[in-house]
């Protein structure tokens, strides 16, 4: 499994994704939570309102992923390609 986070190109093709998953959670949650006008069961309002939580913590933790991933293809080009 920590043979995974060994190649920069692993860290910065998931970073993405946690990005791209974060932004979904967000934007899903401030619907549910703020922007919808039907009723809803409170476990899932409170989903919603759990989601405007997770989904930014996801996006900053996708960010410093990719930052460190970018800075080691920039430092060490060679291990990219192995």
């Amino acid at each position: 499994m920590f043979t995974f986070f060994e190649s920069p190109l692993n860290v910065l093709h998931l970073s993405s994704k946690m990005l791209v998953a974060g932004l979904v959670m967000l934007l899903a949650g401030i619907y549910g939570a703020y922007l919808y006008q039907g009723h809803i069961p409170i476990a899932l309002l409170v989903a919603m309102h759990a989601m405007t939580i997770v989904g930014p913590t996801l996006i900053k933790i996708g960010y410093v992923m990719r930052l460190l991933s970018q800075y080691r293809l920039a430092r060490f080009p060679v291990m990219a390609v192995a």
